[in-house]
């Protein structure tokens, strides 16, 4: 396994999207990702998503204490860095309760992921005229989540939970803290569909750049409605196999899309990080 403790090395640029307009980054930032682009959505909201797999596809092992991304990066210092400018260049990062509960002191903001950039990432999102911090928006169809969690009772970022009606009424019991929203779709038991979570999003917060982590059943059904603009996904030098039968997770569960309607991506941009691959695709088809 890679050492975590490397030292936060430059990426390596192999083909550099053309997609969108330049953002201007801080000269260390520059330094250590390259040049970026990303569109500048005027009418709707541009969602992208990111995450980490294995050569085999592997994006989560489901074992106690060890379903995190990092186990999958190798606790890659690099694949931290990409993930917080993303955060950084997000208004909202999405995640379901599975990815929660798999790192439960987590915070999804720039600098809980990459903190010795904290500063830099402070910088861009001053220089983007947005809030240090993306709205962190949980989906839970059951309402059963941990309101004493960090996320809901550090004050450190606006927190949004979109739930259904009887996930709502039993959080709203359960005196949440001040600050949290809580949005209920009604009509709904169950999973809730992404069109009307962009919806409740749109409602909380204007801003048009939304930011997909997870996890992979949340993730399929964007992919499912077609709401899904980039796909980043780090590739890591690892193999973890699968057991007949076993819990590991691939970047996408839940849906299996037949012949001919399968979600194809262009690729776009390629870095390399020592033996990790950092890519970029613009899928085809949203609708």
């Amino acid at each position: 396994m890679p050492n975590p403790a490397r030292l936060l090395a430059p990426l390596e640029t192999l083909r550099e999207s053309m997609h969108g307009r330049s953002l201007r980054l801080t000269p260390k930032l520059t330094r250590l990702y390259g040049h970026f682009r990303m569109p500048q959505p005027a009418a709707r909201q541009y969602v992208f998503s990111n995450f980490v797999s294995t050569l085999d596809g592997v994006v989560s092992l489901q074992a106690r204490g060890h379903a995190g991304g990092g186990d999958i990066s190798g606790f890659s210092v690099q694949d931290r860095m990409v993930m917080g400018l993303l955060r950084a260049l997000a208004d909202v990062v999405i995640v379901g309760t599975g990815t929660l509960e798999a790192d439960p002191h987590h915070v999804w903001t720039p600098d809980d992921i990459c903190p010795q950039l904290a500063d830099d990432y402070l910088s861009l999102t001053k220089a983007l005229r947005k809030p240090a911090a993306p709205l962190n928006v949980i989906v839970s169809g059951s309402g059963e989540i941990n309101l004493r969690l960090p996320l809901f009772t550090g004050g450190r970022v606006q927190t949004l939970v979109i739930t259904t009606a009887a996930g709502a009424k039993r959080l709203l019991a359960g005196k949440p803290p001040r600050g949290l929203k809580v949005q209920a779709i009604p009509h709904y038991r169950g999973l809730i569909p992404p069109p009307a979570i962009l919806d409740a999003v749109r409602r909380v917060n204007a801003g048009q750049r939304i930011l997909v982590e997870g996890g992979p059943q949340l993730l399929g059904e964007f992919y499912a409605h077609g709401l899904v603009d980039e796909q980043f996904l780090t590739l890591a030098p690892q193999i973890a196999g699968r057991a007949y039968g076993d819990a590991r997770l691939s970047l996408v569960m839940g849906q299996a899309f037949p012949p001919g309607h399968t979600r194809w991506g262009t690729l776009i941009d390629v870095r390399r990080g020592g033996s990790h691959l950092f890519l970029r695709y613009k899928l085809r088809g949203r609708r």
